[in-house]
């Protein structure tokens, strides 16, 4: 964590670190505490703006809890049949805020809701975790939402806007339960519908920046986010759109679909598009906000960032009809599509994305039996998938990309179009050796499997996979054949490219029923009905 967040620790001291935030490029943020009332008094409010937290009590001036005073200002708000709280330049420190329906936050430039530190004591402090009996079925962050700096349940037609800034200071980022008065979720809901998210900033959010559990018809667009655990986690889900968001979550992922039993039933994620949005796990928090994208050292945080956009890992529900285009990732994980908890996962088109520094596998599905949910649940299925358009440069080399099911469980129907990875290199003889284990009922991570015999795609556990027009290259010598197939059936492989090395096969075939090879480099044009322990 960079120094100057390490710093912001005093709840007495807010307006200091401000001022901090402001010499680091936060100056829009830290106009506010400089200012008078009666220049706050003249900031201009959006049309139709008729409940201003100021009026309701709040000082704004980061010392004194203003948690009463816009909680009531919504409450104002809902009594009047729906309107638009307005909070002008100030620091408005808080612990909980309650949502409701009808009722829109507007932060104008200059205006941050912070995140009280608890007392010690226990008291004051957020909302406590609600009862949830299907806890058990993922992780606690999940499985609640009232222990967070802003909530609503049960609501609709809301939104948060403006150029503004949700500082998550006091929130934790602990992973287990939680002592009462803590909170963990910058914006958390639950079973609402039309939600709209735009144009506001979220620093250091906790466990979840954002956590949308059964929320329809939601809207998330030109969000900064700069945070230490996940970004945005959309779960269980229906319509979504989310759009030229940054995110930068080194320690967490970035944008992540989920399909949780925290309902305490299996719910889709459908009909989702994420779009023209970079995520990152690169950068020290906060340097993505003041737009000096400063490097985390790496005896900080080693090799292993995340910062990816993913699907899984909490899969009971399924994830139907996504979307994922026009994206960039730089210095984290990379693309990852997992069912291990019984969920159907498919129609899933992936276009349009650039990757640079992935410190994994650059492309991830996997199906899996892990099977943390309600016993017995069928294990699940991934089907359906396109992945194209693809560029990924300067990306480990000890996973390369993985696709793998389990045994009796096929992935299948994938198609591979237009993807060209640049690795790092040095795989060994010794390496292309290596048998990975199963690993059915672990945690689905590419590095699972430990390191991988192939340096381009590992598949096993795969019916009907097609690779056309696809180009794996390293900046150092790799004697790894670039495919290795274990109990694939029906693939077909197309306009395939890989630097040609001595005694060093493109193709491992371990275990394969029907292939089908065309212009491929270095190798003769083929047809298999069945192969094993055969290299090519």
């Amino acid at each position: 964590m960079p120094r100057v967040m390490s710093e912001m620790r005093d709840p007495s001291n807010i307006r200091r670190d401000f001022l901090k935030l402001a010499s680091a490029g936060f100056a829009g943020f830290a106009v506010a505490a400089d200012a008078g009332p009666q220049a706050r008094a003249a900031s201009p409010a959006p049309a139709g703006a008729g409940f201003n937290v100021r009026t309701f009590g709040a000082a704004g001036e980061g010392k004194t809890l203003d948690t009463a005073a816009v909680n009531k200002a919504i409450d104002a708000a809902s009594a009047a049949g729906g309107g638009t709280v307005h909070f002008p330049p100030g620091h408005y420190l808080c612990y909980s805020i309650h949502l409701k329906s009808n009722v829109s936050l507007y932060l104008e430039h200059g205006a941050v809701i912070v995140g009280a530190d608890p007392a010690s004591d226990g008291a004051p402090g957020y909302d406590p975790p609600e009862a949830n009996q299907w806890e058990r079925y993922q992780d606690f962050g999940h499985s609640h939402w009232h222990n967070s700096l802003i909530w609503g349940e049960g609501i609709e037609n809301i939104s948060i806007l403006g150029p503004g800034l949700i500082w998550g200071k006091g929130l934790t980022k602990a992973h287990g339960p939680q002592q009462s008065h803590l909170g963990d979720k910058s914006i958390a809901l639950k079973n609402c519908h039309n939600v709209l998210f735009r144009d506001f900033s979220i620093l250091h959010g906790g466990h979840f920046a954002i956590l949308a559990t059964g929320v329809d018809n939601l809207t998330v667009d030109n969000l900064k986010i700069d945070t230490n655990r996940d970004g945005i986690d959309v779960d269980c889900c229906r319509n979504v759109r989310i759009s030229n968001c940054y995110v930068n979550a080194p320690w967490d992922d970035a944008i992540c679909p989920k399909s949780s039993y925290a309902l305490g039933y299996a719910r889709s994620t459908e009909f989702v598009t994420i779009s023209n949005c970079y995520v990152s796990g690169c950068f020290q928090e906060g340097t993505l906000l003041d737009g000096t994208y400063k490097p985390i050292p790496e005896e900080d945080h080693g090799p292993h960032r995340t910062g990816r956009i993913k699907c899984g890992t909490e899969s009971n529900g399924g994830f139907r009809n996504i979307t994922i285009t026009n994206c960039l990732l730089e210095g984290c994980q990379g693309l990852a599509l997992e069912s291990v908890d019984g969920a159907i996962l498919e129609d899933i088109a992936i276009t349009n994305i650039s990757m640079r520094g992935i410190v994994t596998s650059p492309i991830f599905l996997r199906l899996g039996t892990r099977m943390r949910g309600p016993e017995g649940r069928p294990v699940g299925t991934l089907r359906r998938v396109i992945l194209s358009n693809i560029v990924c440069s300067d990306s480990a080399s000890t996973y390369g990309s993985i696709i793998s099911g389990v045994p009796g469980h096929y992935i299948e129907d994938v198609k591979l179009s237009g993807i060209q990875v640049l690795h790092r290199g040095g795989g060994t003889r010794k390496d292309a050796a290596l048998q990975p284990p199963e690993k059915e009922e672990t945690y689905p991570d590419p590095k699972m499997f430990g390191a991988i015999p192939s340096h381009g795609f590992y598949l096993r556990h795969v019916k009907g996979i097609q690779i056309d027009n696809v180009d794996i290259r390293a900046m150092k010598e790799d004697f790894r054949p670039a495919f290795v197939l274990d109990d694939v059936v029906d693939a077909d492989f197309f306009r395939v490219k890989t630097p040609k090395i001595a005694d060093t096969p493109l193709f491992d075939l371990r275990k394969v029923d029907g292939l089908d090879i065309h212009l491929c480099s270095g190798v003769a044009d083929a047809h298999l009905e069945k192969a094993a322990g055969k290299k090519l």
